[in-house]
């Protein structure tokens, strides 16, 4: 069990936060950026702070990833009001959801994707790690220094999905984790920054050592893990340089100077007591206990190989299998054991990375979050910090950095300090002019507008028309479907008996799979995805390479289907038969949290502006198109949202006695937009619902027009 999840377990979250320092000052934040805005000569008046409700629905977008509940909202408004923001931070940030969220933050940042090498029981170990309130320099120390097989050490995925390519994993770790683009420098020095292309290789090298192995039998993976060897691969002068023969090792090189400890750094000071007031209480928790192994690597290899021969001269259907033994024997591997061989080159790097005295590593952290929560970065692109760019308020960036590092690299601790403050809270610009408006946002003195992300828009419809569970009587909505079909009229002696299922790209036989059911529920899933499961990811089953291999089989059978269907078409005749099924149109929704992910290109996700993860820099596409809108206005999704369920409350207000529709529209102006609807709004619902055939079909055109409205769609 990884420390932190042993730390946490005992029940000792509530102790920390006695021993992590809080901030220097409640309103630092906001002293700090009102005095920058008045060194920079800003003297626009500031948009006013949002009431209640707006706070409520941002908050609950950012944090937990979907808009509240009606139960929620009459929580929050119970509370007194001047203590009411403050506790449902707090509530939101104990809550489960959070981890889902931010764990989707990760990913895009850290281009997590469930079919690399490992990817999913990474994103299983991020959310797990987000979940226990990992610190975050712990958890980019884990990345970039882990190593062991794919699965056993869930952190080493983030090598493996780059095939530990040095020159890869270089650019990625200055760019992902330092904020510098230091990539450009791989073929000649940077055009537009101070590094040059020997820095480049020099960072480099730390990786050089790494190499990334499979173990196979008869054509199946049973294994993918790290070990390091004695020679590098990372050589200087590059190819294409001088003679081949003048190409030596490049010795590692740090390019980054770290700031020096001098005592003259009061958040450096705090850092230390914070880390040493949790490292005496992990040793109190784990009693100095670390995990150990019986079987190295080579070991168990070395007796597998030895068994295939003896079984292969002999009977190999006797006793247990050799795929299963070997697979068995895998599992017991000791990730930390000496044949692995740690990388004390990368551990070297890790700390350096993520030293407190590094200043880019906190602030390109610190910059990421600011640009997630309140719409503009400190630096744009966030992801390069280059002496060309200018920073935006590089006072208080200085100052949330400093921030961050005091406290412990709490994530909790940084998003609590940027949702508390006037910056975050204040209302968009309002009726002014573009320049004006662009001054005040990049100023942090009004709000930018912001679509919320793919994510967040589908579990917000999903909650705003209540499909997390079944929201019809069973039986209410019976359906009946047609599907087409063609039968063979006179088949041929010779026409293959091999279903599409039994088919690869090859198109030749393999194992037969599930056959899939011709109607058993509703015949359209265009939202619908592979779920994770987080807990059984981690445990160090084959699930998640099965899910990768989910999330790839798809088109190779879709492609098996085309292939055996034009091979049939040339050897017999076909007519059309109809085929009627009758089914229950009740469906329900998982959040799109839990999807293996990047979804498919043509997933409400991915049309939504989820990125693909494959490219550095790959951000979130937050334009509009017409796919988006024809997904919105036709899609399944909004459409289930709309109709109203017997189950749901607003049911209750449609029909039967107690039935009153003022209430019923304030109902359904709250569980979807979380205010309350106008006296013009009341007028144009009660107009919309009454020119229908009756109440519920005029409410589910009102929750239509509501769920494709901009309002529901961006952040108030």
């Amino acid at each position: 069990m990884p420390k932190w999840s042993l730390f946490y377990r005992c029940g000792l979250l509530a102790l920390l936060s006695l021993v992590v320092s809080a901030p220097a000052n409640a309103t630092g934040l906001d002293d700090v950026l009102n005095q920058e805005n008045s060194e920079l000569g800003v003297g626009l008046k500031p948009a006013p702070i949002a009431n209640d409700l707006v706070f409520l629905r941002r908050l609950s977008i950012d944090l937990i990833g979907r808009i509240p509940t009606e139960d929620e909202i009459q929580e929050y408004l119970a509370l007194p009001k001047t203590t009411r923001r403050t506790q449902v931070v707090e509530k939101l940030l104990a809550s489960d959801r959070f981890s889902d969220r931010w764990t989707t933050f990760f990913a895009d940042m850290l281009r997590l994707r469930s079919n690399a090498e490992g990817g999913s029981t990474l994103i299983a170990f991020v959310h797990k790690a987000v979940e226990e309130g990992m610190p975050y320099d712990e958890l980019c120390r884990r990345l970039i220094s882990a190593g062991g097989k794919s699965g056993a050490v869930p952190e080493v995925g983030f090598i493996l999905s780059d095939n530990a390519d040095p020159l890869a994993l270089a650019g990625i770790t200055s760019q992902v984790f330092l904020g510098v683009r230091m990539a450009c420098a791989e073929c000649h020095d940077h055009p537009f920054d101070k590094w040059t292309r020997e820095e480049f290789y020099g960072l480099a090298a730390y990786f050089g050592k790494t190499r990334r192995v499979q173990r196979r039998f008869q054509n199946r993976i049973l294994a993918t893990y790290t070990t390091e060897v004695d020679q590098t691969t990372v050589l200087w002068p590059p190819p294409g340089v001088g003679e081949a023969s003048d190409r030596k090792p490049i010795a590692p090189t740090f390019p980054i100077a770290l700031i020096k400890d001098d005592g003259k750094q009061p958040y450096l000071k705090r850092f230390a007591k914070v880390r040493a007031s949790r490292d005496d209480l992990l040793a109190k928790v784990t009693k100095g206990k670390k995990p150990s192994g019986e079987s190295s690597l080579d070991d168990l290899l070395s007796s597998a190989d030895k068994r295939v021969k003896r079984r292969t001269a002999g009977d190999i259907d006797s006793g247990l299998g050799v795929l299963d033994e070997a697979k068995r024997d895998v599992e017991k591997i000791d990730v930390k054991a000496a044949g692995y061989r740690p990388s004390d080159l990368r551990q070297e790097l890790a700390r350096q990375v993520t030293s407190p005295r590094n200043r880019y590593f906190s602030r390109a952290f610190v910059n990421r979050v600011w640009k997630e929560l309140v719409g503009v970065g400190f630096v744009e692109p966030i992801d390069d910090f280059s002496s060309e760019n200018d920073f935006n308020h590089p006072q208080t960036l200085d100052y949330l950095a400093d921030e961050f590092v005091a406290e412990g690299f709490d994530l909790r601790g940084l998003i609590r300090q940027i949702v508390g403050s006037e910056a975050y809270q204040r209302e968009h610009a309002g009726d002014v002019d573009e320049a004006t408006r662009l001054e005040m946002e990049n100023a942090f003195i009004a709000t930018p507008m912001r679509r919320m992300i793919s994510e967040t828009l589908y579990d917000s419809i999903v909650v705003a028309g209540h499909m997390a569970a079944v929201k019809h009587e069973a039986g209410k909505n019976m359906k009946i479907a047609w599907r087409a079909t063609r039968v063979i009229k006179q088949p041929d002696a010779t026409t293959p008996k091999v279903k599409p299922s039994e088919l690869v790209k090859s198109g030749q036989p393999t194992k037969k799979m599930k056959k899939p059911v011709v109607v058993a529920s509703s015949p359209y899933d265009l939202e619908k995805a592979i779920e994770l499961d987080f807990d059984k990811l981690l445990k160090g089953s084959d699930s998640a390479i099965e899910v990768e291999k989910m999330m790839a089989k798809s088109a190779e059978e879709i492609e098996a289907e085309r292939m055996l269907a034009q091979e049939r078409r040339l050897q017999a005749d076909y007519f059309d038969r109809y085929v009627r099924a009758e089914y229950d149109d009740n469906p329900s929704f998982n959040s799109s949290y839990r999807m293996a992910s990047p979804a498919a290109p043509e997933h409400f996700l991915r049309v939504f502006g989820q990125p693909g993860r494959t490219e550095l820099g790959d951000f979130r596409d937050t334009s509009a198109s017409m796919r988006q809108q024809l997904m919105i206005l036709n899609g399944r999704l909004t459409h289930e949202a709309s109709r109203v369920g017997e189950l749901e409350p607003l049911h209750r207000l449609l029909v039967g006695k107690n039935a009153d529709l003022q209430a019923a529209i304030q109902l359904a102006y709250r569980e979807v937009l979380t205010r309350n609807p106008s006296k013009t709004d009341l007028s144009d619902a009660t107009e919309i619902i009454n020119s229908a055939d009756d109440r519920l079909a005029g409410m589910a055109d009102l929750r239509w027009v509501l769920l494709n409205s901009n309002e529901f769609r961006f952040l108030p």
